[in-house]
């Protein structure tokens, strides 16, 4: 199985397989990554130049429609240049890539094949500024939401930066993200379709829905929390798999964690080939 790694904003490709070693040691040899810069250079994420003192890139430098649908025709190119590949995996931004992009393909060319298919994404959402370009209903409280929770994350991460420039200080076992207020979710409780964090998908067109297999991986501390739920309501129902790592916005690198997650991937591959006998 080959798999297209996109990295959230500020990061880059090292940065991401860096981040995925524990995930991908848990993997049969048969699965492979192709991981890729995203091609505007931007300043680095908050804290990850502590550890990380390489390139950083965005998929967009704006969110405009204009950067976004830019960034989809670069992806469309990469891939008709290295792939096929049979699923792409996007953190941060990068689910906000590929979730648009999909979200794009239904609404206007549902007849073309996709260039993948299946989408792992890790805490990412979709940009509201899309949703409405789609002619979709967002509500003044899924912006209010949205802001709110980019607030809470930049909180945090300048608090994690802080805490980056002090490593002596961070002790074993000790939990970076477990000092979280303010969050707007309780990680036990989905909400109702009818108003997921502003979003009424009661009253969405049926045509924009992402039908491929998706896994859907997020932290329950992670304030952007309600971005990827909103994302995963965009999926096939029968076709999404939602797993919570527990922590934060970021990749887990725990051994438990990885293995957990390395059979959903697996779980995937084996729903991948279902859906080709099924055609």
């Amino acid at each position: 199985m080959r798999i297209l790694g996109l990295h959230g904003q500020g990061t880059s490709a090292f940065i991401l397989k860096s981040q995925t070693v524990a995930l991908r040691s848990k993997l049969p040899e048969s699965y492979s990554f192709d991981f890729v810069d995203a091609p505007w250079d931007c300043a680095p994420a908050p804290g990850i130049k502590v550890v990380f003192d390489s390139g950083h890139y965005a998929w967009w430098p704006r969110q405009t429609i204009n950067s976004i649908r830019g960034s989809h025709k670069w992806l469309i190119d990469y891939i008709d240049e290295h792939g096929p590949y049979d699923a792409v995996v996007g953190f941060s931004q990068g689910c906000s890539l590929v979730g648009s992009f999909l979200l794009y393909h239904y609404r206007e060319t549902p007849g073309e094949p996709l260039p993948f298919k299946a989408a792992i994404f890790i805490c990412g959402g979709l940009p509201l500024p899309v949703l409405e370009d789609l002619k979709l209903p967002v509500s003044q409280r899924a912006y209010e939401v949205n802001d709110e929770t980019v607030r809470l994350l930049k909180q945090k991460a300048g608090a994690l930066t802080d805490m980056a420039a002090k490593l002596d200080q961070i002790k074993p076992g000790m939990g970076l993200w477990n000092d979280m207020a303010g969050l707007l979710h309780d990680p036990a409780v989905m909400p109702d379709e009818s108003d997921v964090f502003g979003l009424d998908f009661t009253a969405m067109p049926q045509d924009v829905r992402i039908r491929i297999p998706t896994l859907h991986i997020y932290g329950a501390k992670d304030p952007r929390w309600p971005a990827s739920v909103q994302l995963a309501h965009f999926c096939d129902k029968d076709k999404r798999k939602m797993y919570d790592h527990g922590g934060g916005h970021d990749i887990p690198r725990s051994s438990d964690v990885s293995k957990q997650i390395a059979a959903l991937l697996q779980e995937l591959e084996r729903e991948i080939d279902n859906d080709e006998e099924v055609q």
